[in-house]
């Protein structure tokens, strides 16, 4: 059975940082492309950053300069470290494991930047 469970999530000042982490399990990590979306209250869920089995990277154009996406292969985990946060980086962030037709989503993990 597929588990991603992420955590990291918060509340934080904008400007300030977090890191969210997600685990993995049941899945052979190192062959999966590994996504990070987020969705906002009353908004559709959008990708914000993708790492490849070969660690390439791509980001969505709001984050560009902030976010990085990095994964570990032998902790079988994706991280996102989020710097500069902005209230607009408010969301549940979902992390997303997937290979051609094979698809799984972690719970979700609420950020939240205010003052």
């Amino acid at each position: 059975q597929v588990h991603l469970v992420e955590s990291g999530g918060g509340l934080v000042q904008p400007g300030g940082s977090l890191r969210l982490s997600c685990a993995s399990s049941g899945i052979i990590f190192g062959i999966y492309t590994m996504n990070w979306y987020r969705q906002a209250p009353g908004k559709q869920r959008d990708l914000v950053a993708t790492i490849s089995r070969s660690a390439s990277t791509n980001y969505a154009d709001s984050v560009k300069g902030r976010f990085t996406i990095s994964r570990d292969n032998t902790k079988m985990t994706v991280y996102l470290q989020m710097t500069n946060l902005k209230p607009e980086d408010t969301a549940v962030y979902y992390c997303n494991a997937n290979k051609r037709d094979n698809d799984y989503w972690g719970q979700g993990t609420q950020v939240t930047v205010s003052s």
